[in-house]
C-alpha cells in the first residue's frame, strides 16, 4: 500500500475536548495511533465510519458531561457502529448486550422499551458514550486493541476527573472496572457492575445503574438524565 497520510487525531476532536485532552496525551504515542488508524481506514473496512469516529465527543461537550458509560470495542458488523458505545444506528437490530441494558432500564426506572438502539438521545443530555478502543476492523473484534486507543480513553477519563462538577462513571464489566483507579477526585461517583452481555449471567441485571446515577447527580445539584429519552 502506498504511504497513507496520518490522521491528526487531536485536530479531529471538538475544540473544547482537544484543549482538555491534550495535556493528558503523549504526542508520540498519539501520532503513532494516528498513523495506524489512517492505514486501517485506507485498507478498510473499518468501523465506525471515519466521520463518526468522534461522535461521542461531538454530541456531548465536556461542560455538559454528567455521566460516562464506558464500552470496550465498537460493533464490528457493517452498519452497526456509529461512534457511541453500546449504541447502534436507527433501523439496526438491537444487539444482545444492549437488549439487557434496555431490560435493566425498564426494571430500574420503568422506562418502556426504546423504539431503537440509537442512544444519541442520552448523548444529547450529557452522557458520554465512550468505547475504550474507538475503531475495529470488520468482523475482527479486538483488532485495534493495544495500538494506543486505550491511552486516549484514559486521557479522557483523567480530563473528566479534573472537572469541578460531579461526573458519574458507569463502569460495566471487568475491563471497564479497571478504569475506576483513574477517578481520584472526591466530587465524582463511580458505579460498577457486571457487563450486560448475555454471557455474563449475573452482575448487571438488578444493579439499578440508571436510578443510582440520577441520585448521585441530584445529590450534587446537577440535572438528572431522562433515561427514557434514548433515541436521538
Amino acid at each position: 500500500m502506498a504511504d497513507v497520510p496520518a490522521l491528526d487525531l487531536p485536530a479531529l476532536l471538538p475544540e473544547e475536548w482537544r484543549a482538555l485532552l491534550t495535556p493528558h496525551l503523549d504526542p508520540a504515542r498519539t501520532a503513532a495511533l494516528g498513523e495506524f488508524v489512517a492505514r486501517e481506514y485506507a485498507a478498510g473496512p473499518v468501523f465506525p465510519p471515519q466521520e463518526d469516529l468522534f461522535s461521542a465527543f461531538r454530541l456531548c461537550p465536556p461542560g455538559a458531561c454528567r455521566v460516562l458509560i464506558l464500552g470496550q470495542d465498537p460493533y464490528h458488523r457493517a452498519g452497526q457502529a456509529h461512534g457511541l458505545s453500546f449504541s447502534v444506528r436507527e433501523g439496526v437490530s438491537v444487539p444482545p448486550s444492549l437488549r439487557n441494558v434496555f431490560k435493566e432500564l425498564g426494571e430500574d426506572v420503568g422506562a418502556p422499551k426504546p423504539r431503537s438502539g440509537n442512544l444519541a438521545g442520552w448523548a444529547a443530555q450529557g452522557v458520554l458514550l465512550l468505547n475504550s478502543v474507538l475503531t475495529v476492523r470488520q468482523a475482527t473484534p479486538g483488532s485495534h486493541a493495544n495500538q494506543g486507543w486505550e491511552e486516549f480513553t484514559d486521557a479522557t477519563i483523567r480530563a473528566l476527573d479534573a472537572l469541578p462538577e460531579r461526573v458519574v462513571f458507569l463502569l460495566w464489566g471487568g475491563y471497564a472496572r479497571k478504569k475506576a483507579a483513574l477517578v481520584t477526585s472526591p466530587q465524582h461517583v463511580v458505579l460498577e457492575a457486571g457487563h450486560p452481555s448475555p454471557m455474563n449471567p449475573r452482575g448487571f441485571l438488578g444493579s439499578r445503574p440508571f436510578s443510582a446515577a440520577n441520585k448521585a447527580l441530584a445529590d450534587a445539584g446537577r440535572p438528572t438524565v431522562d433515561w427514557e429519552r434514548s433515541a436521538g
